[in-house]
């Protein structure tokens, strides 16, 4: 992400407010949304200390345009928009770009995933570990990764794996939700 400048626009969609970031290469951070355009400019900046209101590029004002389709529950692609994460480990840029083949409707796993790349099965925690980190949720489709056996997994979002389960519903997709880690006896 280099010491270019840092223009940040913050917008509702039909389920709260987004924020997306983006320098002179392209767009590198996406806030899913909150309850709040304040609390989503406050998650913002902290991940892109510095960064100045601006008006959008043409293509951050069509990724905007997508997220907003997207939340209303138009099939939506985010592959063609270009991405600064800046300096990456190569295997998390090929995650990355693994998973930004996964469309629309479908899903995968960790496994899979590490699969996909000519890794074995001891690569899942590689990929979860970047699901986790990614930067740009959403534009890259890590809700769309789930953990072995069609599970939900975790989900580093706001409103966490029950945000997940409504964007993967929102695409048609639907999984069973977390059990509770601790439950009452059924007497």
């Amino acid at each position: 992400m280099g010491q270019t400048t840092h223009h940040y626009l913050v917008f509702e969609t039909a389920s709260g407010f987004c924020g997306i970031a983006w320098n002179n290469v392209g767009i590198t951070r996406f806030q899913l949304p909150t309850r709040s355009a304040e609390a989503t400019e406050r998650i913002l900046l902290r991940r892109v200390p510095g960064a100045e209101p601006g008006a959008p590029t043409p293509e951050v004002a069509e990724a905007v345009a997508a997220v907003k389709r997207y939340f209303e529950g138009e099939e939506t692609d985010f592959s063609s928009f270009k991405l600064d994460l800046g300096e990456q480990d190569p295997l998390v840029e090929r995650i990355y770009a693994a998973a930004r083949r996964v469309r629309w409707g479908q899903t995968t796993t960790y496994g899979n995933l590490a699969g996909e790349l000519g890794a074995g099965p001891e690569a899942a925690r590689d990929v979860g570990q970047a699901m986790a980190k990614n930067p740009v949720a959403l534009i890259i489709p890590c809700h769309r990764v789930l953990a072995a056996g069609g599970k939900v997994g975790g989900f580093s979002a706001p409103g966490g794996s029950a945000a997940k389960i409504r964007m993967l519903e929102l695409e048609g997709v639907h999984v069973e939700p977390p059990r509770p880690a601790q439950q009452s006896f059924g007497f």
